[in-house]
């Protein structure tokens, strides 16, 4: 695991930076789904003014924020705490979100009523509790950062792919996070208008796609994970030899 100032002192390549920007934030947009959660959102925030509604989508994107940057610069430490090795971690993510991905690709409709589930199921205290003491726990975490996607920011902050540097790498992941945490803003605020012009239809024709694209990082994922194993396997039946 590198230290911070060793990687930041490495050179930043603008081309790297940009194609793991791309990477990461397919990914990270894809799981995420904040078009998808964006119709249960409107639907929590009904009656709500406009201001409140916004006000509340800018703390949801914060904390979300946060909980994918601690994931990110964190993930290296908790992997060496643990002893887990880079390609476990790929192998076992790549299964998650693959089988996440195919789920979401079947029935998104039992995604957004999990969803819901998620949500309602803390709401025991009736219609005026405040949706503001919510806005971590549950709105936040896991209704829009839940265990698959924390799953790939870690998943994607252990792996040094497409030649980048590890300053590149960091910098281009930390900046998707930053446009997912900003989507996710956008996104809950015009939540309302979202729901009037795409419909229930058209947001699941949109979460199936960004399923597919899921479905095809997470095998790309799974793939380099085994790879790396077997890598490792041929390494050491070499030294044996």
């Amino acid at each position: 695991m590198m230290h911070l100032p060793h990687i930041l002192a490495q050179p930043v390549s603008f081309s790297d930076v940009t194609a793991i920007w791309l990477m990461a934030y397919s990914a990270l947009f894809s799981i995420v789904n904040p078009l998808g959660a964006s119709l249960i959102f409107a639907q929590m925030t009904l009656g709500r003014s406009k201001r409140d509604v916004t006000a509340l989508a800018r703390v949801v994107g914060f904390y979300s924020f946060v909980i994918l940057m601690v994931s990110v610069w964190l993930g290296g430490w908790i992997l060496s705490f643990f002893r887990i090795s880079i390609d476990a971690l790929r192998v076992a993510g790549g299964l998650v979100v693959a089988s996440r991905a195919w789920t979401l690709l079947l029935a998104p409709e039992e995604n957004e009523a999990r969803k819901e589930r998620q949500v309602y199921d803390h709401d025991n205290g009736g219609q005026d509790s405040d949706l503001g003491d919510r806005a971590f726990f549950p709105l936040a975490m896991p209704f829009t950062v839940g265990p698959g996607s924390i799953a790939v920011a870690i998943a994607l902050s252990s792996g040094r792919t497409l030649g980048a540097s590890p300053a590149s790498y960091i910098v281009g992941l930390s900046l998707a996070v930053l446009a997912v945490a900003l989507t996710v803003v956008l996104l809950y605020s015009y939540a309302e208008r979202i729901v009037s012009s795409l419909g229930r239809t058209g947001a699941r024709i949109v979460s199936r796609l960004a399923a597919l694209i899921l479905l095809c990082i997470g095998i790309q994922i799974l793939f380099a994970g085994l790879e790396g194993f077997v890598l490792s396997m041929i390494q050491h039946v070499r030294q044996m030899g």
